[in-house]
């Protein structure tokens, strides 16, 4: 038995009986028959998003108010990199500089793309993250970066003109090995850019590495192809997955921003490991073409970088309409005033919160205090149509059905599959076809209770822990909650998963460090199509607190 399969056993016990209690769960709670049931086909999910698509965006929070850089727009590249450790008073560089920082820099002339791109591939030379974070360099990066240079001195630059990025290995690029992070797929090489990619790409951004993922985003940590991506922050600490190279580069500085996808909390669940901001966007937002199929009823491709605020800059370019040209923005007020007035919040615990570590929800409460005092109204939120439990069964459900589906001509391969996927493609072939579809089926009732709650409490967003506890340690992938070990399976994704299968968007950022300095994280989740509100409720937090500037190795 390998390393690798050694590692998995506890995880392949915790699967399986995480799915046998709950299917024996939602058996026991079959839902209306024809011609009673309603609007239960699985088509009426889509036909409600649809219709959300059309509503107009709650009241709260004005997304022009916060589309900012929290580092205003520093005059150099050390002025973009010391921004940060300046405003906390940890010193010396961070070396982090964000997407806005660096349009600052290249506005003022006082440093070019080419310049900025060489600084980053200086940094990937000195970091201990770059050898399991990056798999491959991407080809022509210097020569887009010396075609930024010129439509900078032009006058002519785009959006994100010289900005580079990292691209998740389950997204094409056209040139690139693309390889999902699987033995299945050889060595892979991708034909064109995937829409996410091309936009990014139109708009002036530089792709300049494939980054780590778990196997098809659903394996092991310890990926059988590439070995597993140590946390910045503490090398025996996981990332989280699937999207490990996109959080763990960002958090040691490989690149101020990158793709991630999320089915489960796959951009949420490194972001918070790894102390950095993350989106899950409105379900369909975002194209997915060019990206790896997963679980194609749960998959959403989204930006993961270093605040809600260079979110908001990459979001519009993302989804198809960004600016005429680039431009630094202005810095947001900071928290004098209220630019959460009129805002409610509610509060999404019960089974969400337990289990939940003392320094967890410690660090929530503080949040939920920086929230008030910049004028949200935070509230109990009642949703008497949600059950929590029963919706996170579901949601597994669908799951399995579709990696199953996705993944069957591999079956006379699977030996190559790391454990983590066979275990769970193993789950997805046990699974009947009446649990998939009661899934399905669920779903839009699901979405519709939770927004009913949300009315009826009066709170424009939801608001949660993103994960119980702090990064799983490597060894044993297990989470220490209060002082017990329990398996990941047991805690992940427990508040994450449930907006991936409403399609609701949600943003995770940091709120604090535990006492062995590993981050904490926010969730703000919110109706479909506001992802503007989500991101602008974030980039308030974040402009009152500086949990999202500071960098491993610095004190917390």
């Amino acid at each position: 038995m390998t390393a690798t399969d050694t590692r998995a056993d506890g995880s392949r016990e915790a699967i399986r009986r995480q799915a046998e209690a709950g299917q024996a769960l939602t058996r026991s709670r079959a839902l209306p028959a024809s011609p009673d049931a309603g609007e239960l086909d699985p088509d009426a999910y889509a036909a409600r998003l649809a219709r959300l698509r059309g509503a107009a965006r709650p009241s709260g929070v004005a997304s022009s108010g916060a589309v900012a850089s929290d580092a205003g727009t520093p005059a150099t590249w050390e002025g973009a990199q010391r921004e940060g450790a300046q405003r906390e008073g940890a010193g010396g560089d961070t070396g982090r500089p964000d997407v806005a920082g660096l349009l600052g820099v290249f506005g003022s002339g006082t440093a070019t793309p080419s310049a900025v791109l060489e600084r980053y591939l200086d940094h990937w030379a000195g970091s201990a993250t770059t050898a399991a974070a990056v798999l491959h360099r991407i080809e022509g990066a210097r020569e887009a970066a010396a075609a930024s240079d010129a439509r900078w001195a032009a006058g002519t630059a785009r959006p994100l003109e010289g900005i580079p990025f990292g691209v998740k290995d389950i997204i094409d690029v056209a040139g690139a090995q693309v390889t999902c992070g699987s033995l299945q797929t050889g060595d892979r090489t991708a034909t064109e850019d995937a829409a996410v990619v091309a936009r990014l790409r139109e708009a002036g951004a530089i792709p300049v590495a494939m980054v780590a993922t778990t196997e098809f985003a659903m394996g092991s940590a310890w990926n059988a192809r590439y070995g597993p991506v140590p946390n910045p922050w503490n090398p025996g600490r996981w990332t989280g997955g699937s999207s490990t190279g996109s959080g763990a580069g960002l958090a040691a500085g490989l690149f101020p921003f990158a793709l991630g996808t999320d089915t489960g909390g796959s951009i949420r669940i490194p972001s918070a490991f790894c102390g950095t901001t993350g989106l899950k966007p409105t379900y369909g937002r975002l194209p997915r073409t060019g990206v790896a199929t997963l679980s194609w009823s749960l998959d959403h491709v989204g930006p993961m970088g270093l605040s809600a605020a260079d979110l908001q800059l990459l979001l519009p370019v993302l989804d198809g309409s960004p600016p005429a040209s680039a431009a630094p923005v202005p810095a947001l007020p900071g928290p004098a005033g209220a630019p959460l007035a009129g805002t409610g919040l509610g509060v999404l615990g019960g089974w969400h919160g337990e289990p939940v570590d003392a320094a967890v929800a410690e660090a929530f409460a503080k949040a939920l205090d920086t929230l008030r005092s910049l004028g949200a109204e935070v509230k109990v939120f009642d949703a008497p149509g949600y059950d929590p439990e029963l919706s996170h069964v579901e949601a597994w459900n669908v799951f399995y059905g579709e990696i199953a589906a996705t993944q069957e001509a591999n079956l006379p391969r699977q030996e190559l599959f790391d454990a983590g996927t066979r275990d769970r493609f193993e789950q997805g072939r046990r699974l009947a076809a009446i649990d998939y579809l009661r899934g399905l089926r669920r779903r839009a009732g699901v979405l519709e209770a939770l927004l009913e709650g949300m009315d009826a409490s009066g709170v424009d967003y939801l608001v949660l822990p993103t994960v119980p506890a702090a990064a799983p340690r490597l060894a044993d992938m297990t989470m220490l909650v209060n002082g017990e070990a329990l398996n990941i399976h047991d805690v992940l994704p427990r508040n994450t998963r449930i907006f991936d299968y409403t399609g609701m968007p949600a943003l995770a950022l940091p709120m604090g460090f535990d006492a062995e300095a590993m981050p904490l994280s926010l969730q703000v989740a919110g109706r479909p199509w506001d992802d503007e509100g989500v991101l602008a409720v974030g980039a308030a937090f974040q402009s009152a607190t500086g949990f999202h500037r500071r960098v491993p190795g610095t004190e917390c």
